[in-house]
């Protein structure tokens, strides 16, 4: 699968900014738990983990709709829709104030891309038989 394997590989290195960044600022405030608080702290935390939530679910139905043989371009769509959405998403969330717009749009990519590849494993499950 190296279609879903480069953009895993991507979105890993974007998540280990994130982790970085959510480090650098514990040290810098001290707050090894939770955010004690602190406004900048939680935004941080909260940008990090929701990628996680949403990330390794669209990875995956990608990953199975390349099993299913979808089409490369449908493939790259996803995946640049995902990569770009992921990114949106955080750059918005990480703005003080937040910038609703970057946000918005991320999670918007971001459910489309899950839908998206949601439908065509559905489709391909469907016309197989199973």
């Amino acid at each position: 699968m190296p279609i879903t394997a480069l953009y895993a590989s991507l979105l890993a290195l974007i998540f280990l900014v994130l982790s970085v960044r959510v480090i650098g600022l514990r040290r810098v405030v001290r707050i090894g738990l939770g955010d004690g608080g602190d406004s900048a702290l939680l935004r941080r935390v909260r940008v990090h983990a929701n990628f996680a939530e949403y990330v390794p679910l669209c990875l995956i139905l990608i990953g199975l709709a390349e099993s299913l043989r979808a089409p490369p371009v449908l493939l790259h769509g996803l995946g640049g829709l995902l990569l770009a959405a992921r990114i949106s998403h955080a750059y918005g969330v990480s703005r003080q104030p937040e910038t609703f717009a970057w946000r918005v749009s991320g999670m918007v990519g971001t459910l489309t891309a899950i839908g998206v590849a949601a439908a065509f494993c559905l489709y391909s499950a469907a016309r197989s038989g199973s």
